[in-house]
């Protein structure tokens, strides 16, 4: 199969994964090709994530690069071996394919620790609130435009109905639950929203108020995706030009300390769903 012209972001992971193995090990490319008996080229590929590879060869690699860790090739393995199409992919070729690689991170994710400042969490967001925030993008979007990003945005929050989501624990900013997008009406149909998707037994929801000052990661929105190995952790992170994922092991324990800081001055569960209730009444 001739390589991929844009692999997704679990794509490169994998193969960026492989190739910081074969690094520590010290082997060469041509040392990888030879194990796997294809052309010296080909593993510069798999290890962009451009061509794919099987378990049964990460198996290899790992064993012949000496890598010790069992769990870290056994997950590897698994996502080598992932050939299921997500729900997401029906948007492929439709919107950018970062908003695909969210969505797949989510999916995949066994935690999500999110923390908004500004914006609503997009798994937490009702149609309305979705629709006013895609509406207010520059340059303005064509309204078929909008209606699939609403749409991609609202199938997002099936993690939260899976047999075995994930725990989802959200930090918003007082700032964000007082955002009128769309109007009043909009704005508190959005704060009930949050309260009733808080009812879950796998959702937490934690508010910083004004009152808590300055803190940690303030102005950043933080999507953190947990999975079994801590070591294929990734981060990330929403701007104007788009998302950055992020990896490196520095990076995601910057991110887990920063929020762990932010969860240190954030609400209660309880005392946050007192402010957002008190905020909901007030419009």
């Amino acid at each position: 199969m001739p390589p991929r012209s844009t692999p997704t972001e679990r794509q490169r992971r994998l193969g960026a994964e492989l190739r910081k193995m074969r690094v520590a090990a010290g082997m060469t490319t041509e040392f990888a090709a030879g194990l796997l008996g294809v052309p010296r080229t080909n593993v510069p590929n798999m290890e962009s994530g451009r061509s794919g590879i099987s378990a049964d060869r990460v198996r290899t690699l790992a064993s012949n690069y000496g890598c010790a860790d069992e769990e870290l090739v056994e997950a590897l393995a698994a996502m080598a071996g992932e050939r299921d199409k997500g729900w997401w992919e029906k948007y492929r070729g439709r919107l950018p394919a970062s908003f695909l690689d969210i969505a797949e991170m989510e999916w995949r994710a066994r935690r999500l620790r999110i923390a908004l400042t500004v914006h609503m969490p997009g798994i937490l967001q009702t149609e309305q609130h979705a629709r006013a925030v895609f509406e207010a993008v520059i340059p303005r979007l064509p309204a078929a435009d909008v209606d699939v990003r609403v749409a991609h945005r609202l199938a997002r929050q099936q993690v939260l109905d899976r047999q075995d989501p994930p725990q989802v624990d959200v930090i918003i900013h007082e700032a964000a639950l007082r955002m009128q997008f769309g109007g009043p009406a909009v704005a508190r149909g959005q704060l009930e929203h949050l309260l009733h998707v808080g009812e879950r037994d796998h959702v937490t929801l934690r508010v910083i108020p004004f009152a808590a000052g300055s803190f940690p990661g303030a102005g950043q929105s933080v999507i953190y995706a947990g999975v079994d190995v801590p070591a294929l952790d990734t981060v990330e992170l929403d701007s104007t030009h788009g998302a950055e994922f992020i990896d490196t092991d520095m990076q995601l324990q910057k991110y887990r300390a920063q929020l762990d800081a932010m969860e240190a001055v954030a609400l209660a569960p309880a005392a946050s769903r007192d402010v957002i209730r008190a905020l909901a009444d007030d419009l």
